[in-house]
């Protein structure tokens, strides 16, 4: 299926892609057209830095305390408080934390007790990979809330046209940059009503093939 794989572009900067390869696949909750391989931004210092540049440069004015990173961008997560805490700007010589919490089975955000004082009464910025419907960035926004922090904004490498009231959301790529991409509930997937097979299980780690 690799052979299908092409590259979308970030529009602010061409060092910053992901690499996007139709088919039919399958996620916990539903069946897509096409899987969205972060394994380069996620993984490989010089496409990390680079997409962290760009959030920086869109955040620079927002106060930002704590960094929570979702979907294993912990890496790009730690490079765009580096450029903030780097930049001229509100942040320049800030200390910015950047924690990973726990997610339970109905994407709520856990945070155990020694992470708490990251968040609560802290400006934090939310960072994940791909946001297409907003579900988990809002539910990660509820729960800052709950334990306390202020949600300051959004950062998604690949996402949808969704807003959260008074949360900024920042997108490098986006879905109208793949205008036939579509997510189908389990049980309305027009792929398998027309027998197409399912071609790989993805996750936030990767693709596993079938």
């Amino acid at each position: 299926m690799e052979t299908k794989a092409f590259e979308l572009f970030a529009r602010r900067n061409n060092r910053v892609s992901i690499r996007v390869i139709p088919g039919h696949f399958a996620t916990q909750h539903s069946h897509v057209n096409y899987c969205i391989d972060m394994t380069r931004v996620k993984s490989e210092m010089n496409a990390a830095r680079s997409a962290a540049q760009l959030f920086a440069e869109s955040f620079k004015g927002v106060e930002i305390d704590t960094i929570i990173t979702l979907e294993r961008t912990k890496m790009v997560g730690a490079f765009i408080a580096e450029e903030l805490a780097h930049s001229a700007g509100i942040n320049m010589n800030q200390e910015i934390a950047v924690i990973s919490p726990e997610l339970t089975a109905d994407e709520k955000l856990l945070l155990r007790d020694n992470l708490l004082p990251y968040v609560r009464s802290r400006h934090v910025l939310i960072l994940c990979a791909t946001a297409t419907t907003g579900m988990t960035a809002m539910a990660a926004v509820r729960g800052i809330r709950y334990y306390g922090g202020d949600p300051v904004g959004v950062a998604t490498v690949f996402g949808g046209k969704f807003e959260i009231p008074g949360v900024p959301v920042v997108r490098l790529v986006g879905v109208e940059d793949l205008p036939d991409y579509a997510s189908y509930r389990l049980g309305e997937c027009p792929l398998c009503r027309d027998g197409v097979k399912v071609e790989a299980v993805i996750n936030s780690y990767g693709y596993s093939k079938i």
